[in-house]
């Protein structure tokens, strides 16, 4: 995938990155804990609990690559992306905090534009209603397609003008 920004990369998952993506997975849940009230070592066990159950469900997913983004060389946070025949369906994206609102999410998301317009496929993630990248994907051309609950499935159509280009 071509990325705009040279500063940021991907690269596959590989076993010695699990501590990493606990962190990554532990900074998504980071304010829905703060809220519980419980003890460092209980949000720990809960973060562990849901991180290595995500994990299992995940790696179930045909044809997924799971990525680490990378920014200036260092690790910020994950991309789990599934290769469906008329999609490219975004699993999961996630940025470390520290990460979140510098360009990063929407240069890979542009990238990831280029790649399926070039497949003639759709982009589509589930995004949970309160998440605040929703508004990104908005802003990008995403659109709800279906109510799932807790998510919606957003789909951007792919572009037919930017894969002749």
């Amino acid at each position: 995938m071509q990325l705009t920004d040279p500063q940021i990369t991907l690269r596959p998952v590989s076993e010695g990155d699990f501590p990493f993506l606990l962190s990554v997975y532990g900074s998504i849940r980071e304010d829905e804990l703060m809220q519980t009230g419980w003890s460092e070592q209980e949000k720990q066990g809960f973060i562990q609990m849901q991180f290595d159950a995500q994990h299992h469900a995940y790696s179930l997913y045909p044809d997924t690559e799971f990525l680490v983004i990378v920014y200036a060389g260092t690790d910020v946070g994950r991309l789990y992306l599934q290769h469906q025949k008329n999609a490219l369906h975004i699993v999961d994206i996630s940025l470390l905090k520290e990460y979140r609102r510098r360009g990063i999410g929407h240069t890979l998301l542009s990238g990831l534009f280029a790649k399926a317009n070039s497949q003639a496929k759709v982009v589509q993630i589930h995004v949970e209603k309160n998440n605040p990248a929703r508004k990104l994907y908005a802003e990008l051309g995403f659109q709800p397609v279906a109510d799932k609950g807790l998510y919606l499935l957003m789909r951007r159509e792919f572009d037919e003008k930017a894969s002749l280009d």
